[in-house]
């Protein structure tokens, strides 16, 4: 079994509501160990990360234990960034043994060809992000941002946006888009499944001879999606075990 989780936002909510989301997630992770394969993170993991060449954010070091155990026992996991969690270094490959990966990734896996991305940037209602992610993401304007600002002020800068932009409501708009976007996708490639996280909406739909699956919202509604031999499914952590359903 691979899971699929995105948009967990560590760092998002007050100290209380972000700790019970990271013990929810490791016991997910836990009580799905025995089966699990692969672990795909989705992108938007934390709610602002910026790696500097000595210096890491604070915080969710139990979740990044269990990151470590699952590889360190040959279970490979795989972290797609997010439009909050782009600007990583090394960190996590040399220290937990995670690939990082900008933009997408297009994996074999149970027998099903499946494409992965945060979903950032993607659709015809990407607008002027879809113009702005390069610029965001090139080598030049991140290293200035680390080089120019300590880690402290660029920490503080990145925690301020987030607070003062973010929005708490479902954009129709953008889940239609994404929606649009991996039925392109499958209309246009031998892909047999499409993850995407981003709309903070669970989805799990056939188009164009494959699947589109939206994981949801970790940080929220506790969601993520799943494949095994069987084909893809969604999954909602309830107490202390995965349910169906989104």
């Amino acid at each position: 079994m691979t899971i699929f989780v995105s948009d967990t936002h560590f760092g998002r909510s007050p100290g209380d509501e972000d700790r019970a989301s990271e013990r929810d997630l490791i016991s997910c992770l836990d009580r799905a160990r025995p089966a699990l394969d692969a672990l795909y993170l989705v992108g938007d993991i934390f709610e602002h990360y910026v790696e500097y060449r000595h210096v890491v954010p604070r915080g969710f070091v139990r979740f990044q234990a269990l990151l470590a155990e699952l590889t360190d026992g040959g279970i490979p996991v795989k972290y797609i960034v997010g439009n909050h969690d782009p600007w990583h270094k090394d960190y996590f490959r040399k220290e937990l043994g995670i690939e990082t990966v900008q933009g997408h990734t297009i994996d074999s896996l149970h027998g099903f060809t499946v494409f992965v991305a945060h979903g950032d940037g993607m659709g015809p209602d990407a607008g002027v992000y879809r113009l702005l992610k390069p610029v965001l993401r090139h080598p030049l304007p991140v290293s200035l941002y680390r080089g120019l600002l300590p880690a402290d002020l660029g920490m503080g800068i990145a925690k301020w946006y987030s607070r003062h932009f973010r929005s708490e409501s479902i954009n129709e708009r953008r889940t239609a888009s994404l929606r649009r976007a991996a039925m392109d996708l499958l209309a246009e490639n031998p892909y047999d499944l499409v993850v995407l996280g981003h709309s903070h909406v669970p989805e799990l739909i056939g188009v164009n001879g494959g699947t589109y699956v939206n994981c949801g919202c970790w940080y929220s509604d506790r969601t993520v999606a799943i494949l095994d031999e069987k084909g893809p499914a969604l999954k909602r952590w309830v107490g202390s075990s995965l349910v169906d359903g989104e």
